[in-house]
């Protein structure tokens, strides 16, 4: 068994902290879909953007603790570089389907206070962390960040390089979420001029009986005209997302969308379960249930999207995501230098992630913190001169282990047994006797393949690859219930 102590913690310990993964040769990225296994295994389970998720932290975890993680990040031999992820919760109107921590409101008098508070937490978190430690990753999301005027957008990224080292070449992955709605050609221009290089699209669906079941009007027209904006504009890369299970979506509809996507040809593509959880989400409550497309057609649109995209040259990454064959993420995981974090998948090595705003989560060393989730608490930390964080996580490396095991499958679909037996100094089946019958039973499905010195995913469990990563999440097995998440299809 391997063990960690407090002590161990506090200095910084790394012995489980992961190297970059070498991808075999010729990686299958295959799908297969196989409605039978998809049915059968369609329950609800994390996304792993983090292991452990955020149902496992507490309130015990403090801004000394946080202090203490920064600190010991500082002093590794070679420190990471750095994520920056602001939270803008602010939206215009509120769409039926988010999930966000946002807020719906046309009173721009909202935003300064914000803003001043959001400055403030920079200020305390950029004396935490050495000033060499450059910023690779940065990342604008809501809510609706292009809810900012142009100049509070340039106010806040001149606020964020005076207090951290952003990269000044055009190197970094610097991305920002936009409503096509409420931005113009102008708007996309000064985004890039500011540093952003990498833009996601909301799209959801073209369909405008769609459009008006979730309260998100939005004509192809505006879409394309900021798509090709950020073209001009020499933006790397474009995102579009689109979500299905959407009320009043069909088989036929959401066809032309994929199809009018494709023609379209952005870079990537993320293709979003809708998750239907009224009794958690109040904005949801406005969606008639009975609108929503059956299970059997909901598949059905699944793997019409699937098999579309496929054909058009697209490479399904996994977790919902698709990018054409020479964009970053399919180089990086062909690579073996794809990770997963808050964020999603990115191609840059792993950092630390400072998360700042309302509700956002950071990832220092083995730990995790999250902020206060409403704004008047948010607001009265801040006002206090403390980081507004408001309970975390400290990974023991168990947790460390077992998060690498959980990662490398969602981004490469295959485990390296006798790597994985070195760099922890384990035996992987002794320590994983109990996970090893669950995936022999995943294996007798078609869903894997288990050797003596691997663990791969085969083309049907590609869809279900959270299912496989579930085996070896402890915590899920001490649950009474996994409501808390989404359907995995």
């Amino acid at each position: 068994m391997i063990h960690i102590n407090t002590s161990d913690q506090r200095a910084g310990y790394r012995s489980g902290i992961s190297q970059p993964h070498v991808a075999r040769s010729g990686m299958d990225q295959t799908v297969i879909f196989d409605a039978e296994l998809l049915r059968r295994y369609d329950t609800t389970g994390p996304r792993y953007t983090s292991y452990p998720t955020a149902v496992s932290f507490h309130e015990n975890f403090t801004e000394e603790d946080f202090a203490a993680w920064a600190k010991a990040t500082n002093e590794d031999p070679i420190p990471k570089p750095l994520s920056l992820y602001f939270h803008i919760p602010f939206c215009d109107t509120v769409c039926f389907y988010c999930a966000c921590n946002k807020i719906a409101t046309k009173d721009r008098t909202k935003v300064p206070p914000y803003l001043l508070r959001l400055k403030e937490e920079m200020r305390l978190m950029s004396g935490l962390f050495d000033l060499d430690r450059s910023v690779e990753q940065l990342h604008w999301g809501g809510g609706t960040p292009t809810y900012l005027n142009e100049e509070q957008i340039r106010d806040l990224m001149d606020f964020t390089r005076r207090h951290f080292n952003l990269r000044d070449d055009d190197k970094g992955e610097y991305s920002i979420e936009v409503d096509p709605r409420k931005i113009n050609a102008g708007t996309i221009q000064l985004l890039r001029s500011v540093g952003f290089n990498r833009i996601s699209i909301g799209v959801q669906d073209f369909d405008e009986t769609v459009q008006k079941a979730v309260n998100r009007i939005q004509p192809e027209e505006e879409t394309l005209a900021i798509y090709e904006a950020a073209r001009d504009e020499g933006f790397k890369s474009a995102n579009f997302d689109l979500i299905y299970g959407l009320p009043q979506q069909s088989v036929e509809g959401f066809a032309r969308t994929i199809d009018r996507v494709i023609e379209v040809a952005p870079d990537r593509i993320a293709v979003f379960n809708y998750a239907h959880l009224p009794e958690m989400f109040k904005p949801q409550r406005r969606i008639d249930a009975n609108e929503l497309p059956s299970p059997a057609d909901k598949l059905k649109i699944l793997q019409q999207s699937i098999d579309k995209l496929v054909a058009a040259g697209y490479v399904y990454i996994g977790m919902d995501h698709f990018a054409k064959p020479d964009d970053e993420l399919a180089v990086a995981q062909r690579d073996g230098t794809l990770h997963r974090n808050f964020q999603g998948f990115s191609a840059h090595a792993e950092c630390d992630l400072i998360a700042m705003g309302v509700s956002s989560i950071s990832k220092v060393g083995d730990s995790y913190c999250q902020n206060a989730k409403t704004l008047d608490d948010y607001y009265r930390i801040l006002d206090t001169g403390h980081l507004p964080i408001a309970r975390g996580y400290v990974l023991n490396s168990d947790d460390v282990l077992r998060r690498d095991v959980i990662m490398k499958l969602i981004c490469y679909g295959e485990l390296n047994i006798p790597e994985i037996e070195h760099e922890y100094g384990i035996e992987f089946g002794k320590y994983f006797d109990r996970e090893i019958i669950d995936l022999d039973a995943l294996a007798a499905d078609g869903l894997l393949e288990r050797g003596e010195d691997y663990v791969r995913v085969r083309p049907a469990g590609r869809l279900l690859v959270r299912n496989i990563g579930m085996v070896f999440d402890k915590y899920l097995r001490q649950r009474e219930t996994t409501r808390r998440f989404s359907r995995v299809i």
